[in-house]
């Protein structure tokens, strides 16, 4: 059982950036690839990113490829999603996700088995 709770949303201007973390507590089998999802209001849940256990592979949703950046410090059991230059486009309640034991940053929801309460982000216009 892992459970999971984002911090870091609140409302922002556009071209700010802003940092979104992910604790991790709870038992973890295998080596579990994480990720981060979100989902505006009338929209459907969308992928954003994700990242393998070591870090050495990375997956982006074309629409914050170059602008957000995904990382994990596995000692603090934490992830984090960088966000730059960031667009009213972006807003969002954004959900941290983890797989169950596979490492592969997979960029589908039915992938991943705990999820977190998500933490809202609003950019301004």
């Amino acid at each position: 059982q892992v459970q999971l709770v984002e911090s870091g949303g609140r409302l922002v201007q556009a071209g700010d950036s802003l940092r979104l973390s992910c604790a991790a507590s709870g038992r973890t089998f295998g080596r579990p690839a994480m990720g981060w999802f979100r989902q505006a209001p009338g929209k459907e849940r969308e992928f954003v990113a994700a990242i393998s256990w070591t870090g050495g592979m990375t997956n982006y949703a074309d629409s914050v490829k170059g602008r957000f950046t995904i990382s994990r410090d596995n000692a603090r059991n934490t992830v984090y999603l960088q966000m730059n230059s960031l667009v009213p486009e972006d807003t969002a309640v954004y959900y941290c996700a983890s797989r169950r034991v596979l490492a592969i940053p997979g960029v589908s929801a039915y992938e991943y088995d705990y999820w977190g309460q998500g933490t809202q982000v609003t950019v301004s216009s």
